[in-house]
């Protein structure tokens, strides 16, 4: 199956779920190895916010993976903790 890019939204979210498993990026969560989609997208559109305090970036981070991933709500400060950690490594 092939998918096509017609514009930017498109280059952005997964055509079908082949596609967003290929955009599956392991973290590190409080000791426990979690499969995240969308981590690459997610980093590059919260870079362009030009965020740089802790608080925010950890919100925002948090707030855009959970459209395209479940995190349980007593684990979401594990999860902005790990996701801020991924994102500094990368930027």
């Amino acid at each position: 199956m092939w998918c096509e890019l017609t514009n930017r939204d498109a280059e952005q979210k997964p055509c079908c779920a082949a596609e967003a498993l290929r955009r599956i990026r392991r973290v590190n969560v409080d000791g426990i190895i979690v499969g995240l989609a969308m981590l690459d997208a997610i980093f590059e559109e919260v870079a362009s916010l030009g965020l740089s305090a802790e608080e925010p970036l950890k919100k925002e981070l948090l707030r855009q993976t959970k459209i395209y991933n479940y995190i349980p709500r007593q684990a979401e400060d594990a999860y902005a903790e790990a996701l801020l950690r991924e994102y500094r490594k990368g930027v």
